[in-house]
This record gives structure tokens, sequence and C-alpha cells, in this order.
């Protein structure tokens, strides 16, 4: 899977978050990393073939006011226009999918109803559902980065891995392909790895008997 990777930030090299997943992202060899305040003034022929190109669009961004940096919307004018993105008979990016990576300066916990800031983050983020129902796009649940200096060093390694999983696997919410890509890592790390790997592999079988035994009883239920 090729992967864009959207990063709109005006202060790149100062934010500690955005850095830790640029990182992150180094070792994925089918992931381009594109920041587009660098990227300044667009060539809207070149972006559109970085779309066409990619299997997998994230647009990665810190949250300002309720809404993405600027950069992001100059590049959604500029770039994502009719014949481009769209047409008269429908998206032009259908097969491909969209992912929010979107870090926050406040607890996630108050972005709810009743929360401190009042508001939900699928509210907030509604737009760019409507932009890749428009466009053909395939869109992912978020992923939400929450006071990334406020987290621990165990805090910060469980998000490497929720990151590269979701540039890399078609499903990221899913626990057998979150299993599998497990697998490849330490299929990676050669022998000393073998026997965890074999442990994870009987762990991954015994998940899916259970989910197959619990659809069997949902069934039963509906019967």
């Amino acid at each position: 899977m090729k992967t864009l990777i959207v990063v709109s930030h005006p202060t790149l090299d100062q934010s500690q978050t955005q850095q830790f997943l640029k990182a992150s992202a180094a070792t994925i060899a089918d992931a381009t990393w594109h920041h587009l305040d660098a990227s300044l003034p667009f060539d809207p022929a070149q972006e559109q073939a970085l779309l066409r190109a990619a299997d997998r669009i994230i647009f990665q961004f810190p949250l300002y006011w309720y809404a993405a940096p600027a950069s992001l919307y100059q590049w959604l004018d500029e770039v994502w226009v009719r014949s481009a993105v769209y047409d008269a008979h429908g998206g032009l990016l259908t097969g491909k999918s969209l992912g929010l990576v979107v870090n926050l300066g406040q607890p996630a916990r108050g972005y709810q109803l009743g929360g401190a800031e009042g508001v939900s983050l699928s509210e907030l983020f509604s737009p760019f559902a409507a932009l890749a129902r428009k466009t053909g796009l395939r869109m992912l649940a978020p992923l939400v980065i929450d006071q990334f200096s406020y987290q621990d060093e165990a805090a910060h390694q469980k998000l490497l891995v929720a990151y590269q999983q979701y540039l890399t696997l078609a499903h990221p919410d899913k626990l057998s392909e979150q299993a599998d890509w497990w697998l490849d890592q330490l299929a990676d790390l050669g022998d000393q790895a073998a026997l965890v790997g074999q442990t994870l592999a009987t762990r991954q079988e015994t998940l899916v008997h259970l989910q197959e035994t619990i659809n069997e009883l949902k069934e039963g239920e509906e019967d």
C-alpha cells in the first residue's frame, strides 16, 4: 500500500508530536511524507499526481481553533478541483482511503457532549467525511493523539505501533490485521522472535475461533 501523508503544520520543526510521527513513518518504505507548508506555492498538477499514486491519503495536523491549519484548506482549494478528484459521474478517488491523524493540545475527553469544549470530534471532522463521500474515498476512523508532550514512554511506544498500523493496514482497527502486522514485525527480527511469533499466532487462532463462536451464538439468537 502506498500512503501519502499530507502534513499541515506551520511550525513543523518545533512540534514534538510531528517530529515523532515523521521518525515513525521514516521506516515505512511506501509512505511519502509531504509537508504542505514547505511546498508553497502549490503546483496543482504535481500535487494531483501524488494523489493518483497513493492508495491511502492521510491528513495530518494539529487542531487549531477546532479546525486544521490554513495550508490544508489552501491545498484542498487549489488541488482538489473538479476533473481531478470528482466529475459529473462521481468521485475519481474510488478505491483509495482517507485517514485523519490529529493531535490535540487539550484532553480528548473534553471533545464530547457535555465536555469542556462542548463539541465532539466527530462533528468537527464531518467536513472531511463529506469530502470523502464526494470524491469516492473510504473514510477511516481518525487517529487522535491526546496531549503528546504529557505522555510517558510506554504511551509513545503504543502510539508508534498504532501510527504505523494506521499507515499500512487496510483496516487498522481490525484485531486480525493488527495481529498479522505483529507477526510480520517479529519475522523481521529473526529466529530469536520465533517463539514469541508462534505464541502470537496461536492466540490469533484462538481469537478467530472465539469470534466464530460468538457469531454462531448471535445467529442462534436471531433464529
